[in-house]
């Protein structure tokens, strides 16, 4: 069993090239439990590498990535670490409620959880749109939706908010912090600097 008091993320001296190019240089992070991590910073330099690696998707040139106690990329963390790519990870010939279905299905997570997280997202009332018809920003919370199903204990959001409206954005990062009071810890990258 994983400790509990171990930060979500722990990275010491990490180095991450990306085809022949060094992006990340020795980097050591702890983020701790129960929080929002924002990374800031301009695009290209390798806040979406850092999280790829946290996620366990990213080649690790040297250095270690621990994340709730297990080495980053550990089959036992597939259930407990929620990821939303820069792009909405989504099917524009499937309803809301059948993507969020399926994400469900391949997850294990219990068929309340649909419900739930429509609820949190605020799109029950999209749920049968196809998401091809969606805006941008709903597709957006459609992804985040998946990525809540099963109550990860650490969400890594890369640029959830790019493309949003300013209200939108505000209700997305309240969420963020009332997930973070509930016990999940969030890293969300973003370049945004509103």
């Amino acid at each position: 069993m994983a400790n509990k008091s171990a930060p979500a993320v722990d990275a010491t001296d990490l180095h991450v090239r990306r085809g022949k190019h060094p992006v990340l240089h020795g980097l050591s992070v702890s983020i701790p439990r129960g929080v929002v991590v924002g990374l800031l910073g301009p695009s290209g330099c390798g806040k979406t590498t850092l999280l790829r690696t946290i996620v366990g998707v990213q080649v690790v040139q040297s250095g270690t990535v621990m994340v709730l106690g297990r080495e980053a990329g550990s089959a036992s963390l597939r259930h407990r670490v929620g990821y939303v790519t820069q792009d909405a990870s989504v099917y524009d010939d499937l309803t809301v409620r059948q993507n969020l279905q399926y994400y469900r299905a391949v997850l294990g997570a219990p068929r309340s959880d649909v419900d739930r997280v429509l609820a949190l997202t605020d799109l029950t009332s999209q749920a049968r749109q196809l998401v091809g018809s969606l805006s941008g920003g709903q597709r957006s919370r459609v992804s985040l939706a998946g990525a809540l199903l099963g109550s990860p204990d650490l969400l890594v959001l890369d640029e959830p908010t790019v493309g949003l409206d300013p209200l939108l954005r505000v209700e997305l990062w309240t969420l963020f912090h009332q997930l973070a009071v509930s016990g999940t810890s969030l890293l969300v990258s973003s370049h945004v600097m509103d």
